[in-house]
C-alpha cells in the first residue's frame, strides 16, 4: 500500500491555478524529498494533504484513506512539522510537547522528546523568547510524539543552524529505520540529497520528474558527472581537444587543472585527449551529477520571475515559505 497516493490532484485560487493533474504516489517506508521553485506549489499541495485546504478536483488518500473524507483517520498516523507555524510564546517547550503527546493519546516523555532534539535544557523557558531554530526543534519535537506512521515535514531546516540540520537528517533517518514514511519538502538540495531514497520535483503546480536520484541523472543527460584533472602542465591545444570531445559541455582550466563536464561513458575519452601534447595526469577526480545539477535542469525552463528559482535557504531570512497563491485564499478556505 502507498502511504500517499495523489491522483490528477487539482487547486485553484479564483483565477490561479496552483496544482496542474498533480500525480504523485510516496511508497510505504521511504523517505521522499519534495522539490520546486518558490510558489511552485509544494505547501499547497501539502496543505492538502492535511485537508487544510480542498482540492478542485483529484484526490489524496494516505495509507488508503481519503484525506478530505477521512481527515480523523489519517491525522491519527501523522506527525507534521509545518511551514510559518505559529507556536504560543506564553507556553513552555514542556507545555508544547505534552500537548503534542495528549493530542495523539501517546506515552511519551515530553523531556525525551525535547532532548531528542536538543531543547531539553530549555524545556521550562516560554518559547516567545526561543531562537527561529530553537522553534523549529520543538515542532520537530511535537512531529515525532506517538510514534507516527507518517512524518510529513514542510521545510524542517528552516532557521537552522549546520549542528541542527544534521540533527534533522538523523532523526529523518532514524524514523525511516523505525518504519516510518517522510514525506519532507525542502528548498536546500543538499539536505534531501543527503536523506532521501526518491525524489519529486514540482514546477509551475506539475510534476516534472519523480523518480530515485541515479535514476533521474540517467534521463537528463547519459548520466553527465565532473571530471577535474590534474597536469604536469596544461597547453592551449591539450584544453581544445578536450572541448572537441563529444558531450562535453565545458572544459574550464585553472593552472594545471582543467574542470570538465561530461557523460560518464566519455570521461576516459576526456583523459585520452588532455594527453595530446605528452602531458601527464598528475590526478582525476569524477564526480556525479549533483541534484543541484538535476533540479536545474528541470526547472530552467520555468518562468524565473521575482520568485522563480530555488527557495531561500534558512540563512536569508527565507522563513516564511509557502505558496503565495495559498497564503492570499488561507482565510478563505478556512472558512469552509
Amino acid at each position: 500500500m502507498a502511504a500517499i497516493e495523489i491522483r490528477s490532484l487539482q487547486k485553484r485560487f479564483g483565477d490561479v491555478t496552483a496544482l496542474r493533474d498533480v500525480d504523485l504516489t510516496v511508497k510505504e517506508g521511504e523517505v521522499f524529498g519534495f522539490l520546486g521553485p518558490n510558489g511552485a506549489g509544494k505547501s499547497t499541495t501539502i496543505d492538502l494533504l492535511l485537508d487544510y485546504l480542498r482540492p478542485t478536483a483529484g484526490s489524496v488518500s494516505v495509507f488508503g484513506h481519503d484525506a478530505q473524507a477521512e481527515t480523523k483517520r489519517v491525522h491519527e498516523r501523522l506527525g507534521v512539522l509545518p511551514d510559518a507555524y505559529g507556536l504560543t510564546g506564553h507556553l513552555t517547550a514542556r507545555q508544547h510537547a505534552q500537548f503534542a503527546i495528549d493530542s495523539k493519546d501517546a506515552d511519551d516523555h515530553p523531556l525525551e522528546l525535547l532532548d531528542r532534539v536538543g531543547v531539553a535544557e530549555a524545556a521550562d523557558r516560554n518559547v516567545e523568547g526561543f531562537s527561529k531554530g530553537m522553534k523549529q526543534r520543538l515542532l520537530l519535537a511535537c512531529a515525532l510524539a506517538g510514534s507516527p506512521d507518517l512524518l510529513v515535514l514542510d521545510e524542517p531546516s528552516t532557521g537552522l543552524d549546520p549542528n541542527g540540520a544534521r540533527r534533522m537528517r538523523e532523526i529523518v533517518r532514524e524514523e525511516n529505520e523505525r518504519g516510518a514514511t517522510v514525506f519532507f519538502s525542502s528548498h536546500i538540495l543538499g539536505q534531501v540529497e543527503a536523506v532521501a531514497d526518491r525524489v519529486g520535483i514540482l514546477v509551475d503546480g506539475e510534476v516534472v520528474a519523480e523518480d530515485h536520484i541515479d535514476d533521474l541523472r540517467d534521463s537528463v543527460g547519459s548520466a553527465s558527472g565532473t571530471l577535474v584533472l590534474t597536469l604536469d602542465h596544461l597547453s592551449e591545444a591539450a584544453l581544445a581537444a578536450v572541448r572537441d570531445v563529444e558531450g562535453v559541455t565545458s572544459a574550464d582550466a585553472n593552472g594545471q587543472t582543467v574542470t570538465v563536464t561530461c557523460p560518464d561513458e566519455r570521461k576516459a575519452t576526456v583523459v585520452d585527449a588532455v594527453r595530446t601534447d605528452g602531458a601527464t595526469v598528475l590526478d582525476v577526480e569524477s564526480r556525479e551529477t549533483s541534484l543541484d545539477d538535476l533540479f536545474a535542469s528541470y526547472t530552467e525552463t520555468a518562468d524565473a520571475g521575482p520568485e522563480g528559482g530555488v527557495e531561500p535557504s534558512a540563512d536569508t531570512g527565507g522563513e516564511a515559505g509557502g505558496d503565495a497563491s495559498a497564503d492570499a485564499a488561507t482565510d478563505a478556505e478556512a472558512s469552509r
